[in-house]
């Protein structure tokens, strides 16, 4: 498995070491049924004003019971998948400066439509990836170590190990800012390679081809691309 691919499993702040989604993909996010919609609103009530190594470790061992617990999701439900990655995942994640970073100078010429535009197709992109990777989870676990910051810290890195049964722990790293909501996840870095700095080549290379415009069109072309073979990837497994 390539440190990319790593990478992107750890978005979702309960990585696994598994890389693909064999299930269809919905067009958008089913809503949860009411008891776990429930769950999910008691859990981020709980962890919103938490320290953010607690945050962590308390969305990694939530998210991963759940779905170690529903049939349906440890059959590739895709669409409660989706759902649960949107819902409780998603409110802790800063897609306006992950993707600002990664986009770098050119963010701040892109008109505010542009960066809509952008801040949507590449939380499409995320959100399409890890919701695959989730679909994989069987015996992961993630152990996040003691945090060592001062009270005062508006910024911290969390540290942790993504743990599978005879695999070597990955390591995976979280920066995190303290916003008026709370702690907010901004960056990750698996194995020495951070995401921002993994798009920012990428992002670069469609704007300097044809400006903002053409990296929104590239980011669009990605995910419809993502949703059609997981399509026909699902077709295919059908009898």
């Amino acid at each position: 498995m390539t440190k990319k691919r790593l990478l992107l499993l750890a978005l979702s702040a309960v990585a696994t070491a598994a890389w693909a989604a064999t299930a269809k993909a919905p067009a958008a996010p089913a809503a949860l049924t009411k008891p776990a919609v429930d769950q999910t609103v008691a859990t981020l009530v709980a962890v919103n004003d938490d320290a953010p190594d607690v945050l962590i470790r308390t969305l990694s061992t939530d998210v991963l019971a759940r779905i170690k617990a529903d049939a349906a999701m440890q059959a590739g439900d895709m669409a409660k998948i989706s759902a649960l990655v949107d819902q409780t995942i998603m409110p802790y994640v800063n897609f306006q400066r992950m993707t600002a970073s990664a986009v770098g100078r050119p963010w701040r010429t892109a008109t505010p439509a542009q960066q809509k535009q952008i801040q949507d197709e590449f939380k499409t992109l995320l959100l399409r990836t890890y919701a695959g990777a989730l679909s994989q989870v069987r015996n992961q676990t993630v152990d996040v170590k003691r945090l060592r910051a001062a009270p005062t810290d508006k910024e911290v890195t969390v540290k942790s190990e993504l743990k599978s049964s005879g695999n070597s722990p990955v390591s995976l790293d979280y920066r995190l800012e303290k916003t008026a909501e709370g702690w907010r996840v901004y960056d990750m870095n698996v194995m020495g390679v951070w995401l921002i700095e993994t798009y920012r080549a990428d992002f670069a290379s469609a704007v300097n081809a044809g400006g903002i415009d053409n990296l929104i069109a590239k980011l669009s072309e990605r995910n419809k691309s993502n949703a059609n073979t997981s399509a026909n990837t699902a077709a295919k497994a059908k009898p």
